[in-house]
């Protein structure tokens, strides 16, 4: 039988192999955010130049589930039981987080403002919060909805969404899709026990997104409209494949299978709420790349929404502390002496 000690020492590697794990996650999360928030000015530079948003989209998911799919068959080493076991998990996830997000994005924007859409899209983590509490019943507890009402209101300073702000039922339902969509990418991104690489479940969400994509531009509910001339990027004249590329290596590729990685290490709700600092990076880079100058009160709703991910990252350390206690006062306790040994 263990000794105390030795639980103790347990006890210590699964703490850091814990804390290893919530590192890399949360590089991998800001790695996502980073790769997704290139996908506006990247786009911006393609509608400039005559590419509707339906070809954009359609051509960054499709190139994207081109590239992802031959790392993909070598992380899945022929186990092709993963796949038909999770094959209702990947239908839903290419399906409802990625084409059907997509979607009603695109719907949403032609009836509300883009900082409207934007905004109600961004509620998603709301929803992954709302969704534990209702299914696992993780009550949201004080420092979780602070730090749902210190995002939110940088998403409002971020977005400047009272400027030009049109509203409209239809495009609100639309958007509210959009966000049920995002909510569904953090948790269905989350399910660590299915044994699929992330590089699987991405390539095979994008090749299902594909399909419904490219069906609903032939049906004509998506315009797919496209041009062959030159873009300009930071100031640059440069071929449409530059940002054609961008979309599908970086903002789609990296972006999908960095975010997956993410959650499962550092689950639905806190990776959802750094997913958050999207925004933050597509200013950024709609700065460097297409000269849009961000506001000076923009910078102060990032510095909201990076006070929100720490409410409630703290929130969930607070919350493991009484684990880790009762964990290292049982392995700090002698087991029982037995008079049958020794």
């Amino acid at each position: 039988m263990p000794s105390g000690q030795d639980l103790r020492d347990r006890d210590d590697g699964a703490r850091d192999d814990g804390a290893r794990a919530t590192g890399a996650g949360l590089g991998f999360a800001v790695l996502s955010a980073a790769a997704f928030g290139l996908s506006g000015p990247l786009a911006k530079a393609l509608f400039e130049s005559g590419w509707s948003s339906g070809a954009a989209v359609s051509v960054r998911i499709m190139g994207a589930a081109v590239v992802l799919l031959p790392p993909a068959l070598m992380a899945l080493r022929g186990r092709w039981y993963l796949v038909r076991q999770n094959a209702g998990l990947i239908l839903a996830y290419g399906a409802i987080a990625i084409a059907a997000c997509q979607l009603f994005y695109f719907n949403a924007v032609t009836s509300l403002s883009v900082g409207v859409a934007l905004l109600l899209e961004y509620l998603g983590p709301v929803l992954v919060v709302a969704w534990l509490w209702a299914r696992h019943g993780q009550r949201p507890r004080r420092l979780t909805v602070l730090g749902i009402v210190l995002s939110i209101g940088g998403l409002v300073l971020i977005l400047d969404v009272t400027g030009g702000m049109r509203v409209d039922l239809v495009g609100v339902l639309w958007a509210l899709g959009a966000a049920c969509g995002l909510a569904f990418y953090f948790v269905l991104s989350g399910r660590r026990a299915t044994g699929l690489p992330p590089l699987v479940m991405a390539a095979g969400g994008m090749v299902v997104a594909s399909v419904i994509l490219l069906a609903a531009g032939v049906a004509g509910l998506l315009p797919i409209t496209a041009t062959a001339q030159d873009v300009v990027l930071a100031g640059m004249t440069m071929p449409w494949l530059a940002p054609v590329l961008g979309l599908c290596l970086l903002a789609a590729a990296l972006a999908y299978a960095t975010g997956i990685a993410a959650t499962r290490r550092l689950g639905a709700k806190l990776a959802s709420f750094v997913g958050l600092a999207e925004v933050m990076f597509t200013l950024a880079f709609a700065w460097l790349l297409v000269g849009d100058v961000p506001l000076g009160i923009q910078f102060v709703g990032g510095a909201l929404i990076v006070a929100g991910v720490l409410s409630v990252r703290y929130d969930e350390l607070v919350a493991d502390r009484p684990v880790r206690g009762a964990l290292s006062s049982a392995a700090g306790r002698r087991p029982a002496r037995s008079w049958l040994r020794p």
